[in-house]
């Protein structure tokens, strides 16, 4: 089955008794524009997205019909959770693992990284309470640092910046 675009998210529709088939995808593969999987009923999906960042996300519906819907579930993964007692300590905990170009995940005042034992004890012996669990990488902050404006900036760096200068 040839999919092109999400069709909205099971959160914002009604379900009215149709079957539900789940894609399951590793967080590194939402915002991929072309792959091929089978969902856990056995269906294949040729995944071909229009959008230059197809950007899926939890519960985004691919396929529906009136027997059947086809959803996205994102894998849990290990990873490091680390919160940050303050904006100072977010800020250079952001700058330990932007150095690195590590994807970065928010979600509860947590940030997440994808688990990686050299990270995980670097941080440890900085201080930081980390701890290693298995969850659903949602929420893939914006990282990267845009060319120079006058106009007011939306990257993380720039909001990590205007966080600590504040105080």
């Amino acid at each position: 089955m040839l999919i092109q675009q999400k069709k909205g998210n099971i959160e914002s529709i009604d379900i009215c008794n149709r079957n539900i088939d789940y894609l399951m995808l590793d967080w590194h593969d939402c915002h991929k524009r072309i792959f091929r999987k089978k969902t856990v009923g056995g269906v294949e999906i040729l995944f071909k997205s229009l959008n230059e960042d197809p950007n899926l996300t939890e519960g985004d519906i691919l396929f529906e019909n009136d027997q059947s819907i086809i959803v996205i579930s994102i894998n849990k993964v290990e990873a490091i959770v680390i919160t940050p007692k303050s904006s100072f300590e977010l800020a250079s905990l952001c700058y330990e693992i932007g150095n690195k170009h590590l994807p970065l995940f928010y979600e509860n005042d947590s940030v997440l990284v994808p688990f990686e034992m050299p990270l995980f004890r670097q941080l440890s012996a900085q201080g930081y309470a980390v701890i290693k669990e298995e969850r659903k990488l949602l929420q893939q902050l914006k990282t990267s640092v845009q060319g120079h404006s006058h106009k007011e900036s939306t990257s993380l760096f720039s909001k990590i910046l205007k966080m600590t200068t504040d105080e």
